[in-house]
C-alpha cells in the first residue's frame, strides 16, 4: 500500500493522509504505525497529563490507548478521525486509572490546587475536525445561500440594505432568506458524522 505523506502548513497531516496511514497500519505496515505514533503520540501523553497523572500512569495510559487501537483499527468506520478516537480512548483510560487509584496526594492545607488555563491537548484536533465538517456542509449549499451567509459574516457586518443591493434582492427578504439558509446549513451539518465520542 502506498502512503502519501504531505505535512500541512502547521506540520499536521490532513484527513486523507491520516486515513491512508490508518488503513496502512491496519494492513500491518510498520511505517504506517510509526507515522501514526509520531502524529498522535504527543497528544495522547498530553491528554493523560491533563488528568494530572504521574509519569508512570501517563505512560500506562498511552500504552493501553495504542493497544486498544491495535484491537479496533480494522473496524474504524472513519479512518481519517483516528485522532479523535485516540483522544477519546486516552481520556477514558485516564479516568479508569484515576478511579482505580486509591492514592490521594494532598496539595497542602490551606492551598487550593492550581487550575490550568491551558486548552485541552486534543482541543485543536477537535476544532479542526469541526471546521472541516462546517466547510463541507457550507460547500454543499447552493451558491445564493453561500453568498448571503458570507456577506452576513463579514466584519464589519454590512447592513441589510447593503446586502440587498449587493445580492440584488428586496431588503425585507434578507432576514428570512438568511434564516432559511442557516436552516439548510444546519441540515447539511446533521448529515456530517458526529465526532466519535464512543468506542
Amino acid at each position: 500500500m502506498t502512503v502519501r505523506i504531505d505535512a500541512s502548513v502547521e506540520g499536521r497531516l490532513d484527513g486523507r493522509d491520516i486515513a491512508s496511514l490508518t488503513r496502512s497500519a491496519a494492513a500491518g505496515d510498520e511505517r504506517g504505525w510509526n507515522k501514526l505514533v509520531d502524529e498522535f503520540g504527543g497528544m495522547i501523553c498530553g491528554v493523560a497529563r491533563s488528568y494530572r497523572l504521574g509519569q508512570a500512569d501517563a505512560d500506562d495510559v498511552a500504552q493501553t490507548t495504542w493497544l486498544r487501537l491495535i484491537g479496533h483499527i480494522s473496524g474504524l468506520n472513519e479512518p481519517a478521525r483516528v485522532g479523535s478516537w485516540l483522544a477519546t480512548t486516552a481520556r477514558r483510560e485516564s479516568l479508569r486509572v484515576l478511579r482505580g487509584s486509591q492514592r490521594q496526594v494532598p496539595f497542602g492545607e490551606g492551598h487550593e490546587e492550581p487550575v490550568s488555563s491551558d486548552s485541552p491537548p486534543d482541543a485543536a484536533l477537535v476544532l479542526a475536525e469541526r471546521n472541516e465538517a462546517l466547510s463541507r456542509g457550507f460547500g454543499r449549499l447552493r451558491a445564493s445561500d453561500r453568498a448571503l451567509l458570507r456577506l452576513c459574516m463579514d466584519d464589519p457586518r454590512p447592513s441589510y440594505e447593503e446586502i440587498a443591493a449587493t445580492l440584488d434582492m428586496p431588503v425585507g427578504s434578507v432576514g428570512p432568506t438568511r434564516a432559511r439558509a442557516l436552516e439548510r446549513l444546519r441540515k447539511e451539518l446533521e448529515r456530517e458524522p458526529a465526532l466519535p465520542l464512543t468506542l
